[in-house]
């Protein structure tokens, strides 16, 4: 029997899943930060370490058993990067075959039947990249560079953006918004002076939780914060645009898969990054990710390997799930 390891590791967390050769999963684990960018590559090393040890003790198996790894990793953007990461993984004991790659990456194979498309990803940041129909291509924006790239739409340019709208109304160059009280209330500032001078001194930080505040705002009615939602919605689109014209999908049947907390915040959001991208993929899929991105993982240790993983994919899945729920 071949087993298969697959690992997401993002910036606060690092999830591992051993399958079997038919599709069957066997052991899922979790451990700490999993990018270099938060930990540095020693730190990457024993996160990796950690979660693979957790994960083939509780599937009974040693890692001489394990056939190929995939591996999507938080921070890996660059192939100036890869010797960095390579030499990492190869000291948290991977000696096996394995696949590496932005681990936004993972949630697209996760995420699509096929295997191909395009992913968006909004959290905290946001990012966006494709796989071609061929699966030999990768298209990407610069991955969660912010507003000097054009990709500021996560939930901390959300939360961004809202403050610029309260600090509008302050300064009288914006109408008034419901996002002034809630941003009072969630603070204790006295009144809008308070607010901003604290905002800006860094007395009042922005707590992610305020991302919270801007979608209940919006479904109240305001529409200030409601305009916030649709910039968001309005800035991925653009970039899934800038992918899939790099990949030439215009024309095809693909799927576009939507990845990360944002999008469950305000149907606002996904209504103007359909509206945005309809005009350059007409016959796109929206799907939502509802899968763990690390089944994405074993999908591609599988393909490493030269399994047939589209025809286990399902089955890895459904397996995963129920081990979840265990």
């Amino acid at each position: 029997m071949c087993y298969f390891l697959g690992i997401d590791g993002g910036g606060t967390k690092t999830h591992a899943l051993v399958a079997d050769e038919n599709g069957q999963a066997m052991a899922f684990a979790r451990g700490g930060p999993g990018s270099w960018e938060v930990v540095g590559y020693t730190g990457l090393s024993e996160s990796l370490r950690d979660v693979i040890n957790q994960a083939l003790e509780i599937a009974r198996i040693d890692p001489g058993q394990v056939s190929a790894a995939g591996l999507g990793l938080a921070g890996f953007d660059w192939p100036s990067q890869e010797a960095a990461h390579i030499q990492a993984i190869a000291a948290a004991g991977i000696t096996y075959p394995l696949r590496l790659v932005n681990d936004s990456v993972l949630g697209l194979i996760a995420g699509a039947p096929a295997g191909w498309g395009v992913a968006i990803v909004s959290g905290t940041g946001c990012n966006c990249r494709g796989i071609s129909r061929d699966h030999q291509r990768q298209a990407r924006v610069v991955g969660g560079a912010g507003h000097w790239s054009g990709e500021a739409a996560g939930g901390a340019d959300i939360l961004a953006r809202a403050m610029r709208a309260v600090t509008f109304e302050w300064n009288r160059r914006g109408p008034e918004t419901a996002l002034s009280q809630a941003f009072l209330a969630h603070t204790g500032a006295k009144d809008l002076d308070e607010l901003v001078e604290g905002v800006y001194l860094e007395r009042y930080p922005f707590d992610p939780a305020m991302v919270l505040l801007v979608f209940e705002t919006a479904r109240q009615g305001d529409a200030q914060a409601q305009e916030v939602l649709r910039w968001a919605g309005q800035e991925l689109g653009s970039m899934a645009i800038g992918v899939i014209n790099q990949l030439g999908l215009k024309d095809l049947v693909f799927d576009v898969v939507l990845i990360g907390s944002i999008f469950d915040g305000h149907p606002l959001i996904l209504e103007a990054l359909s509206e945005t991208l309809r005009p350059a993929a007409p016959v796109a899929n929206l799907i939502r990710l509802n899968v763990p991105p690390v089944v994405g993982g074993v999908l591609l240790a599988m393909e490493q390997a030269g399994i047939d993983a589209p025809s286990r994919r399902e089955h890895l899945i459904q397996t995963t799930n129920a081990l979840l729920k265990t």
